[in-house]
């Protein structure tokens, strides 16, 4: 299968990392390698690049289109979680780390190709697992999840308003036969938004589908264990770039980097030196960066993107 993909931000994210040649940097979504080819080309033979996917077939494919860097050493693939991150990278002696990077959400080929269950487009089996040796697929949920199971994720991780119909309508139709297909469940959805509703904001399903994607990749939950992990190995003056492309994500990377931009709070009318009072991390940019018009004309998918960078500023 070919991995082409559209890299989103492409120079915004790893210029934003302030590359060092020599660095150690580590790829938390490889994906289509767009990002990872950039980084590279920046690196000198001393530099080092640590590459995470779920996705063996974009590993598989990276190590065609990186041949070059995979000879000389400079790329380490991992076919892990990103949230094992700490665990993953000391594996190879790493325990410090200039800088890292996140592409989140699914990616281009694994929306085109039909046979992994992400789009409501095409005709597939119900999977949309990041990780094709994971147990949990999209079937599971859809199927065996209680009906407050399906509205709680439904509701929360697609902030859909109508969660409640789209559930008891899952679950009625389930109760004659099981949902097999992305088809078949999109309908189901279609029929449980009213029609004015439809008529605006995209395909009726997509908050669904997103919603139950993020579900059975345990996608939130990932994020927030990695990240934890990330600023802990950045090295002062080393960066993290994360790049957005749903509200939920957004929200939790804007308050986690602002949680650690912000100085601890000090009683009043305590003394204390300021380098005490100040922060360990600083924000590199305090509005998200989004894509130029340039990149929008050429990507569509790029539109919902929002880019945050932060530094650690002291040990």
């Amino acid at each position: 299968m070919s991995f082409e993909h559209y890299t989103v931000l492409l120079k915004e994210t790893i210029d934003g990392l302030n590359i060092k040649p020599n660095g150690i940097y580590v790829d938390c979504t490889l994906g289509g390698a767009g990002h990872a080819k950039y980084i590279l080309s920046q690196l000198n033979d001393d530099g080092r690049l640590y590459a995470f996917d779920q996705d063996i077939v974009a590993i598989e494919n990276a190590k065609k289109e990186l041949a070059d860097e995979v000879e000389k050493g400079k790329v380490i693939f991992i076919h892990n979680n990103f949230r094992n991150i700490t665990e993953a990278l000391a594996t190879y002696g790493v325990t410090e780390v200039d800088g890292v990077y996140y592409d989140l959400g699914v990616s281009s080929p694994q929306l085109d190709v039909a046979q992994r269950g992400f789009s409501y487009h095409q005709e597939a089996r119900l999977d949309m697992r990041m990780n094709q040796e994971a147990a949990l697929t999209a079937y599971e949920v859809v199927n065996q999840w209680s009906f407050e199971e399906l509205m709680k994720i439904i509701f929360r991780y697609g902030e859909e308003k109508f969660a409640k119909r789209i559930a008891r309508n899952i679950e009625k139709e389930r109760s004659i036969a099981p949902i097999e297909t992305t088809t078949q469940l999109a309908a189901i959805v279609k029929t449980s938004i009213p029609a004015a509703t439809r008529r605006t904001g995209g395909h009726p399903a997509k908050r669904t589908f997103q919603a139950i994607r993020i579900a059975v990749n345990d996608e939130l939950g990932a994020l927030e264990d990695s990240m934890q992990q990330a600023v802990k190995l950045l090295k002062v003056g080393g960066r993290i770039s994360a790049i957005t492309f749903h509200s939920l994500e957004d929200r939790f990377v804007k308050q986690f980097f602002k949680e650690l931009s912000t100085a601890p709070e000090i009683p009043h009318n305590l003394p204390v030196l300021p380098t005490i009072a100040s922060a360990d991390y600083a924000l590199v940019n305090r509005k998200p960066i989004v894509a130029s018009e340039e990149e929008l004309s050429e990507n569509n998918r790029s539109r919902s993107a929002k880019l945050r960078i932060i530094e650690r500023i002291k040990q």
